[in-house]
């Protein structure tokens, strides 16, 4: 069954310094939102929002071109580089006030656009949100699928449930995205964030091929950055497992101290170098990264207690379909 009338789809691209690969994309999106629409399967006044995330290359003269190609187009600058989870939040929040349904996806070509179709035939049967998910990782190097694999359990054993092998290729529903505008988190964490919502979901499998063009924006140093604030921002699990240890060492420390008292009385004490050295470099390194962990912690509160906006936008180009 289809909604009559069709829901109005906006398609969200966030992009940063995407020369290379938008002239190639842009035409594929725009044919496939085109091809929906003329199957009824979404409504005419639907819209492609690339966000253009301070971009220091053509992208913005790029996006600018498209919307003067096309009505479908909507651009949208920020100020300056806020960040992937930022400017997708942008582009969603834009969407929130002219849309039925918004789908978040890359410009790189990797998401397969096809699968658009069943997140919105899922939609209609009822899910309010609609997760892509990489049937596998077939075109990933041995180590970018360990690391991959390793940053989702990592993800869920520390406290931010996260879907399994899916990034940030979704649908959401205008009830969805009224229920995400209410999180007003500096620190974004939107595979983390989304999942908290509660409201029905599903997910969709497609294959995830190679770049179009262009470098990948998330190498490991990205990755493990983006794990770092997804964990900090949305588990306090790091903070009690530091506890634990703590605990666990101030035990081990009473045993130390009977048995150096025991030692001594019993005339049996002898000046250790190597063990005294040791406990120092544990405890110290211990010590360390628990300052670490817990300033990660504080930075986070600082960053959130000053409220500034998560972006700003520069400039807008285009029609919105609804108005």
């Amino acid at each position: 069954m289809h909604y009559y009338p069709p829901p109005c789809l906006w398609i969200v691209i966030p992009c940063y310094n995407e020369e290379s690969v938008l002239p190639l994309t842009a035409p594929l999106f725009l044919s496939e939102i085109e091809s929906l629409a003329s199957s009824g399967i979404i409504s005419s006044d639907s819209r492609i929002c690339l966000v253009d995330d301070g971009s220091t290359d053509c992208t913005w003269r790029i996006i600018s071109g498209l919307v003067e190609s096309s009505s479908q187009f909507v651009g949208v600058a920020l100020s300056r580089n806020y960040g992937h989870q930022n400017a997708l939040l942008c582009g969603l929040m834009e969407a929130k006030s002219n849309c039925d349904i918004a789908i978040s996806i890359d410009c790189d070509g990797q998401d397969d656009i096809h699968a658009i179709r069943k997140m919105i035939a899922l939609f209609e049967e009822g899910s309010e949100i609609v997760y892509g998910v990489r049937s596998a990782r077939t075109t990933d190097t041995w180590f970018k699928r360990m690391s991959a694999e390793m940053f989702y359990r990592a993800m869920n054993k520390l406290g931010a449930n996260v879907i399994f092998n899916h990034a940030d290729y979704r649908l959401l529903s205008k009830k969805a995205l009224n229920e995400l505008s209410k999180f007003d988190e500096r620190n974004l964490f939107l595979r983390g964030l989304i999942p908290l919502i509660g409201l029905p979901s599903s997910t969709v499998d497609y294959e995830r091929t190679e770049r179009i063009a262009g470098k990948s924006h998330y190498p490991l140093k990205k990755m493990l950055h983006l794990a770092a604030d997804g964990i900090t921002s949305l588990s306090t699990k790091p903070i009690h497992f530091i506890s634990i240890v703590g605990i666990l060492f101030g035990c081990i420390g009473i045993l130390g101290l009977i048995w150096t008292f025991v030692t001594f009385i019993l005339g049996n004490s002898v000046t250790g170098w190597t063990s005294t050295l040791s406990a120092i470099f544990m405890l110290g390194g211990l010590q360390l990264l628990s300052l670490g962990i817990i300033g990660e912690y504080v930075g986070k509160l600082y960053l959130e207690s000053k409220k500034r906006p998560r972006y700003i936008v520069k400039e807008r180009k285009g029609e919105l379909g609804n108005e």
